[in-house]
């Protein structure tokens, strides 16, 4: 996923942008320069992994209420923000708030290329996680309620004669049960569905089998 990143960056200096696209695609990085934070939003769309590199004072909406916007918007991009001088407090502001880095102008380019590649490869981790609890999820959803509560059970370690005692049906229902559940999720073991089900919600598993 790291070759499908792409760099945003938000900068109303065209001087700075043009210098800043041109050295993020010297080192094969696809960029998107955009003049304001409101140029940013308009064109955002999800889908590709990257990150922000984001001047922190701007005309109109300044890089620190971006951030605020992109939270709200739920816009998972982290943010390298861009400080000039007496801007630091500022910046330390922006990291309290999840930014992921800041550098102070003038920067030299390889700290910058580092915190950038940085923030990419914590966006392409945050992504890949993404997708895998999904497809987890996914998987889950072809069961039915009752194989729901079968698969908890499972995946607690449960034997099936206690199964069928909590839910209060036979054994052989339960057995029933248990090879849908796992043919349904391609797992062959009590702890794969366990993972599986983990990965899905972490908080999955946090009541006590009955």
């Amino acid at each position: 996923m790291l070759e499908n990143a792409v760099i945003h960056v938000v900068d109303d200096d065209p001087a700075l942008r043009r210098a800043l696209a041109f050295l993020f695609e010297s080192v094969g990085w696809r960029v998107a320069a955009h003049a304001s934070a409101e140029d940013f939003l308009a064109a955002w769309r999800p889908g590709a992994p990257g990150c922000v590199v984001l001047d922190i004072r701007m005309p109109a909406m300044s890089g620190l209420e971006l951030q605020q916007v992109m939270r709200a918007r739920s816009i998972a991009l982290p943010i390298v923000f861009l400080t000039g001088h007496g801007d630091v407090s500022l910046a330390v502001q922006a990291m309290k708030h999840g930014a992921c880095d800041f550098i102070e102008k003038p920067f030299r380019d390889q700290v910058l290329l580092d915190a950038v590649a940085g923030a990419v490869r914590g966006c392409v981790e945050h992504y890949a996680d993404e997708q895998s609890r999904d497809a987890a999820a996914a998987c889950l959803a072809r069961l039915s309620p009752r194989e729901r509560e079968v698969a908890r059970l499972v995946a607690h370690g449960l034997p099936n004669k206690s199964i069928a005692r909590a839910l209060d049906i036979s054994e052989r229902t339960v057995h029933v049960h248990r090879q849908h559940v796992m043919e349904k999720t391609s797992v062959s073991s009590a702890a794969q569905l366990a993972r599986l089900m983990i990965r899905a919600d972490p908080d999955s598993l946090d009541t006590p089998a009955a």
